[in-house]
């Protein structure tokens, strides 16, 4: 990229001169699409972003919230986050997933916070390329690898497969860190006379102009012209930096702090003083460098991986030098906030000493304009059902046998989800729990005999392409609510969500109407759910020679709960199978966006909704609170079929009838569609399951587990059934693929 001609006119007006080969570099990465959202930030006040958990919304590295806890003794704030690392992972998929991770993390560390769970969405083309697979395995891997060896486990996340994804994968991380309310610090510079001081990995060429490369299109010979723009992590710093940034906290001796991620030491301490409306005066020659002879723009720009920028008063400065020294960390005092202008100096080859950059820091932070692009909304598809229809139980063997809806083992069997002793529930159920043991629960009488019992954590993460591809608003509001229900699903009450919203190129209206109906269908939903959107990120331009993306609104949500005693989605053998669904909106039997339809074509509106959403999750958490509840899962993509099967174990199948189909879709549509706020409840009294429910749902009765290790389903007249080894099969595509 180079800077648009009506970028550097304002910017030539802006400082009455034209700008130096740094300042032009800095204000090309800095005024992209990727750090300055010209094409989303005008979409994005939609979002509801208060709330009386919410201490530190949108605009910093990370937001802050705080857990619901029995009394203020005992208070305990969270920080939650989410990042992209789309193009770099196509490029390099190890190294660019990797350092997706380590992003993420460090901007938990400048929050002040440690980090204590991470969740990854991963979205791919299709399955039976093998180009596909080439990346899933380079970008599990390097997720697996940088986590790991940080010791912060991937508790959670999603796996999706869509043809158009093909030429542009995507990679979305979210990090939560625990924090104490004491340890909270952000990016706003608060003083003049303090130092900036850079903490750290010594700074290399890698990296460079990669805010630029993530807002453009890829083309075809992206995998070599632009892997120079793709950072090289080192997760053994990463995780001396994690300790090192604890210290440094504990002992009060960070005023402010920003990790270098996009645009590099430029982005992060210019952003840092321009948050506080302050500016810079900074000596490169200082920074402690991997590679001789680096030039200013080198320096400023380079995203070499594992560096965090402080600011700190004068008096502790020697002390945050000695903490880097105990972490054998490199440490540097690069100069310090001013009153006046963002200004970096450098000392060139004949000795001389120049001014490379002389900028307003708000202006180069927050003066790009934004961008005023057409957008045409896409159509509501018209319903056309496969014809000739599939025999229910071929459909029923390639909807669960799909790459999207089979087990996901092969994936997070390379994490470890489990360092850190916090994790009561990992990968491969609705959503992960966590023990937050610094906090009791809210109603939990201190004196009680539960008073030893932990605050739970329940994490949820994801998207479904195939339902906003099919319909942006409707699917991204679908979106919104599976991730709310996998938490009621545990027992868990939202406390707030982040979102990534990824899109292709914006300039095209199609592309932009679709970008901007996830962005209202996603905000619609969280506000009725009154779950505040408190942060995320924006990755568009993910456009390559095979086209656009889906509109891809990935949202990761947590709640909390009372202890982390949650029914899990496998079944015993005790009890009753109920079905928690439709109100008086109907049942929900549209195929919209669903596996079927995918699989044996066809088009249907997005996937149906209940009426009153709200009042279904309340109904849906309290029955998961209920003793007598032994498994709850929820229904979503793959509709009941694959759910049923997902619930089954090894030596304990099911039973079930289902209900008579009312609509045209007939069978399939009970069997197959996929409208979220559904759960699948065993429990040992289905009266008081019912109870519960009242008018927000309806629950029916559907069959009981049995011993014989089978799974017999029974609808509209037609029966079929599998043993659990046949199961095991169908869902084990990935898993036969990839071993």
């Amino acid at each position: 990229m180079s800077l648009p001609e009506s970028d550097r006119e304002l910017i030539v007006d802006a400082l009455g001169r034209e700008p130096t080969a740094a300042e032009s570099a800095l204000f090309e990465n800095l005024w992209s699409e990727h750090c300055a959202y010209r094409s989303s930030r005008p979409l994005l006040s939609a979002f509801e972003s208060e709330g009386e958990s919410v201490v530190v919304g949108p605009g910093d590295d990370a937001a802050v919230v705080e857990v619901p806890t029995a009394d203020e003794s005992d208070d305990l704030y969270l920080t939650l986050g989410i990042e992209s690392h789309n193009h770099p992972s196509y490029v390099d998929p190890f190294d660019g997933a990797a350092t997706g991770v380590g992003g993420i993390v460090r901007d938990t560390l400048s929050m002040g916070a440690y980090p204590i769970a991470l969740a990854d969405s991963l979205y791919f083309g299709s399955f039976e390329d093998e180009h596909s697979k080439y990346l899933m395995d380079g970008v599990v891997e390097g997720i697996s690898h940088y986590g790991n060896c940080i010791g912060v486990p991937t508790v959670t996340g999603s796996a999706d497969f869509h043809a158009d994804y093909e030429g542009n994968p995507l990679v979305n991380v979210a990090c939560v860190g625990r924090l104490p309310p004491e340890n909270l610090i952000t990016a706003v510079a608060q003083e003049p006379g303090n130092k900036l001081v850079l903490v750290g990995n010594a700074t290399g060429r890698d990296g460079l102009g990669g805010a630029s490369f993530a807002s453009e299109d890829l083309d075809e010979d992206a995998e070599t012209e632009d892997r120079p723009a793709v950072q090289v992590g080192d997760p053994y710093a990463e995780k001396l930096l994690i300790e090192a940034n604890e210290v440094l906290v504990d002992e009060d001796l960070v005023e402010s702090a920003r990790d270098l991620g996009a645009a590099g030491l430029g982005g992060a301490s210019s952003e840092l003083v321009a948050k506080g409306g302050l500016g810079a005066a900074i000596d490169l020659d200082r920074v402690h460098q991997r590679e001789p002879n680096m030039s200013p723009l080198e320096i400023l720009l380079a995203e070499s991986q594992e560096r965090m920028c402080y600011e700190v008063r004068p008096e502790h400065v020697d002390r945050v030098a000695e903490v880097a020294d105990r972490f054998d960390l490199g440490c540097s005092v690069i100069g310090e906030v001013t009153e006046g202008n963002y200004v970096c100096t450098y000392t060139d080859d004949a000795g001389e000493r120049e001014i490379v950059v002389d900028v307003d820091a708000e202006f180069l932070g927050e003066g790009a304009p934004m961008n005023d692009l057409e957008s045409v909304t896409p159509e509501t598809p018209s319903t056309t059902l496969p014809d000739p229809a599939p025999a229910l139980s071929e459909a029923f063997e390639a909807v669960v046998a799909s790459p999207n809806t089979a087990s996901k083992r092969w994936i997070y069997r390379q994490y470890d989800h489990e360092v850190g002793v916090r994790t009561s529930l990992g990968p491969g159920d609705d959503a992960a729990v966590l023990a937050l043991p610094e906090v009791s629960p809210p109603g939990v009488d201190a004196a009680g005999d539960v008073a030893d019992e932990p605050v739970g954590l329940a994490i949820s993460a994801g998207a479904a392409p195939h339902w906003t591809a099919s319909d942006p608003v409707a699917g991204a509001k679908a979106v919104a609510l599976e991730n709310a229900t996998n938490l009621a699903a545990k027992g868990a009450t939202p406390i707030a969500a982040v979102d990534c919203l990824n899109g292709g190129n914006p300039e095209k209206p199609d592309v932009y109407g679709g970008f901007s109906g996830i962005v209202d269908g996603l905000a619609s939903m969280c506000e009725t759910l009154s779950v505040p959107v408190v942060g995320g990120n924006v990755s568009l331009y993910n456009d390559s020679v095979s086209g656009p993306i889906p509109p891809t609104p990935t949202l990761a949500m947590i709640g909390s709960r009372p202890g982390v005693d949650v029914p899990t989605a496998s079944v015993d053998t005790e009890g009753e199978l109920l079905l928690i669904d439709a109100d008086d909106s109907g049942p929900a039997e549209s195929l919209g966006g669903s596996e079927y339809l995918a699989q044996f074509g066809g088009t249907a509106p997005g996937p149906d909704l209940p009426t009153d959403p709200s009042a279904r999750l309340d109904a849906i958490t309290a029955v998961a609170r209920e003793p007598t509840t032994r498994a709850v899962h929820d229904i979503s993509q793959g509709g009941l079929a694959v759910a049923l099967a997902e619930l089954c174990t090894p030596h304990v199948g099911l039973s079930v009838s289902l209900p008579e189909p009312t609509t045209d879709a007939g069978a399939a549509g009970v069997l197959f569609a996929e409208g979220p706020g559904r759960v699948l409840v065993q429990t040992t009294d289905p009266t008081a399951v019912r109870k519960i429910v009242g008018d927000a749902g309806r629950v029916r009765s559907l069959g009981h587990p049995t011993d014989d290790g089978t799974l017999s389903i029974t609808v509209d007249d037609t029966s079929f059934e599998y043993t659990m080894a046949e199961i095991r099969s169908l869902r084990s595509t990935i898993v036969d693929a990839l071993e």
